[in-house]
């Protein structure tokens, strides 16, 4: 071996070992940028907690004054029934409730709270996407916000695909063409053709229509199912609810506190543990004899193994067809736990059927990406989204207010 050879080998050798060490440090560097994005982040959720706590503190401290004058209900335990029995709204506690917003003046106000909110998700793909030459860098960014905000790897990579091969954003420097360019991509990508109206509302609904609620314990599912009971309420339905979460002892307690609020019956059973399919049976044969428009029924979140799960919802299911159909199956999913929730949420969606999502807590903590990826992975559309703690802080999703409002 020639002393040409030599050195060639070592001009080789060197350049490898340099593409080895640029590779690492480029790789440290991103994966540093994406930790301080995600710090950046969790900075911020915990500046909106702190901030929505000490509002839910003032409401509570403001209704806990005007309460005082009021006695305090007996804690005395009602003897245990033998069926579940429907329980009315206390007058007292309606009259003091203000009238249910519509659904029109929910959205608008929903879609100004998400715009105003800290989401940084449209403006940091804007932000990135309107500078004049963008670099292999500037795309690795677009895809790590697009995985920070929950779209899902596989649409984040089929969204950077489209994105980059399109002339208003690779050819001009014009922002507006590149904001409408990312506005039409991801109004794609949310869906703009799918039916999102809840199935008590269509021509072809039953009367009463059964919409039965799931979802993990913690996700607000109690909680929805009572703003959504008084979504109904707005549009001049008559509602009645059912207690089947019979697990968790404050559950029927929680939702009889939402019944009160919007005057709307509440079937329960008083025996702590009760079977959940006969509350749902009875609820269904309450609902048909007041011939009520809508019931909702809500049901027990644990997830001790899937196979239990399956055979308890499976029932309620079968017994409430006894007496009604089941229109709608709607799953509440916890938006800020990204795609930590998917799982659950697929177990939910083979134990019963799921016709509709509704997203909780999108409250502009950058999240607002778990919209996409959720349709794709349930293939079922969003037809709910809630962005607060408040009775009407539950709407209608709509693409376009969506879209526009994380753009704003």
């Amino acid at each position: 071996m020639d002393t040409q050879q030599i050195i060639a080998i070592v001009v080789v050798a060197v350049i490898a070992i340099a593409l080895i060490i640029a590779g690492v440090l480029a790789d440290r560097a991103r994966k540093k940028r994406i930790e301080t994005a995600e710090q950046a982040r969790e900075d911020r959720e915990a500046a909106a907690k702190e901030t929505a706590d000490t509002a839910i503190a003032a409401q509570q401290a403001e209704r806990s004054g005007q309460s005082e004058s009021e006695p305090e209900p007996s804690a005395a335990t009602p003897e245990p029934a033998a069926m579940p029995t429907p329980t009315p709204a206390p007058a007292s506690s309606v009259a003091s409730e203000s009238a249910p917003e519509s659904a029109t003046s929910r959205m608008t106000r929903l879609k100004a709270r998400l715009a105003n909110s800290a989401n940084p998700f449209g403006k940091a793909l804007f932000n990135i996407l309107a500078k004049d030459h963008l670099s292999e860098a500037d795309w690795e960014d677009v895809e790590d916000t697009l995985l920070m905000a929950d779209v899902g790897a596989d649409a984040s990579e089929q969204l950077v695909d489209e994105l980059r091969n399109d002339a208003r954003i690779t050819g001009t420097h014009d922002p507006a063409q590149v904001r409408e360019a990312l506005r039409s991509k991801l109004l794609a990508m949310v869906g703009t053709d799918t039916d999102r109206r809840l199935n008590a509302d269509k021509p072809e609904a039953h009367k009463p229509s059964v919409i039965i609620m799931v979802g993990v314990n913690g996700t607000g599912k109690t909680t929805t199912a009572g703003k959504l009971a008084r979504l109904f309420v707005a549009d001049g339905k008559s509602v009645m609810l059912g207690a089947a979460d019979t697990f968790r002892a404050a559950a029927a307690d929680q939702l009889e506190t939402w019944g009160a609020k919007v005057n709307v019956p509440v079937v329960r059973s008083d025996k702590d543990g009760a079977d959940p399919a006969s509350v749902a049976f009875e609820a269904s044969q309450r609902a048909k004899d007041d011939n009520a428009d809508v019931l909702i029924i809500d049901t027990a979140g644990r997830l001790q193994n899937k196979a239990n799960l399956m055979d308890e919802l499976g029932k309620i299911r079968r017994v409430t067809e006894k007496n009604l159909p089941v229109d709608e199956v709607l799953l509440v999913l916890d938006a800020t736990t990204g795609q930590n929730g998917m799982e659950q949420a697929k177990v939910f969606a083979q134990a019963i059927g799921i016709t509709g999502v509704v997203l909780s807590k999108l409250d502009g903590s950058a999240k607002g990406g778990i919209v996409i990826s959720v349709q794709k992975e349930l293939g079922v559309p969003v037809k709910l989204v809630g962005l607060g703690e408040g009775p009407d802080d539950l709407a209608p999703f709509n693409p376009e207010d969506f879209v526009d409002g994380i753009l704003a």
